[in-house]
């Protein structure tokens, strides 16, 4: 199925999750439907309106919302108390404030790591999950995009990458973009967003994006991306290494529809795998001649046929 024409929430406002931040939160659709929740990606990349579009209005209950530090939530790019633990307590904060019971999953990307940590963390309150472009969030899964691995399939994309760091800092480019993403320097903290930016979103397509720089021009959306995303792996997601596998005993028994582009070259194919098989309630769908992004034709198809799925359960 295609996605379903654009809709305009019938509420949105801000909570009040810690001292220094507030989330963005938005429902659109049925006010007593089926609640689903929408886990963006990034960490920092934010939701946006045609996020609604991949749910059916007259059955679901539709719920967005702005992780800390990004979209409309505030303040922009700041990584203080921002961390996986704080993003799951904020989840579980706005399930209590909206009053739901349970809730199905829908998360893509850093947004499948959330939705997956979240349900670890409260299996009683997941209904079933729906999750696109795996990341698992291991070390070696942040080695592949940002330091070698991608880097063999977009050499010059990658060249444009590290050109901005000397050559005496590339043995760890995490690291050493923090540096720069963090500086003080306004026009240097947003040279490095750019870069760091431009090097992901240009993978995330199987075709190039022919909007790639018109996407670029947005500062802040790159800061929030580009210094959230960096702060997450540079401290590993603040969690243990390979913490969704170890714990992956907690939901096993989870419905779960998992999306996958063959030729995703952001998040590995692997992991999507690896998932699956340890999971008893799940079906793997690796969805040909698409890459990364939940626009990808074929993805957005999957992606809307799991949600129709689901109205069954």
């Amino acid at each position: 199925m295609k996605l379903y024409e654009p809709i305009k929430p019938y509420n949105e406002g801000l909570l009040k999750v810690s001292e220094i931040h507030q989330i963005y939160y938005e429902e659109s659709g049925n006010p007593m439907g089926e609640p689903i929740l929408f886990v963006h990606g990034g960490p920092g990349g934010g939701t946006s309106e045609s996020n609604r579009q991949y749910f059916d209005p007259k059955h679901y209950r539709i719920i967005l919302f702005d992780q800390r530090g990004c979209g409309k939530s505030i303040p922009s790019a700041s990584i203080i108390d921002n961390t996986t633990q704080d993003l799951v307590n904020d989840i579980e904060k706005l399930r209590e404030y909206l009053k739901i019971e349970k809730w199905i999953l829908f998360g893509g990307s850093w947004g499948s790591t959330l939705s997956l940590v979240y349900a670890i963390n409260h299996p009683d309150r997941v209904k079933a999950m729906i999750l696109r472009g795996i990341f698992l969030g291991r070390k070696e899964d942040d080695d592949w995009l940002y330091q070698q691995g991608a880097s063999y399939y977009f050499p010059a994309e990658y060249d444009e990458y590290v050109s901005i760091i000397p050559e005496n800092e590339r043995a760890d480019l995490i690291k050493a973009y923090h540096k720069y993403l963090n500086s003080e320097n306004t026009e240097i903290a947003e040279k490095a967003a750019y870069h760091w930016a431009k090097w992901e979103l240009g993978l995330i397509t199987l075709n190039k994006l022919p909007i790639l720089e018109e996407i670029l021009s947005d500062k802040k959306a790159n800061l929030e991306l580009a210094r959230l995303e960096n702060h997450y792996f540079i401290n590993n997601i603040f969690l243990e290494e390979n913490y969704i596998l170890n714990n992956i005993s907690k939901i096993s028994n989870i419905k779960t529809i998992i999306v996958h582009g063959q030729y995703d070259m952001d998040c590995r194919p692997i992991g999507a795998y690896l998932l699956h098989k340890n999971l008893n309630n799940s079906v793997l769908r690796l969805i040909e001649a698409s890459g990364h992004s939940s626009k990808e034709p074929n993805i957005a198809e999957a992606l809307v046929d799991a949600t129709e799925e689901f109205k069954n359960l």
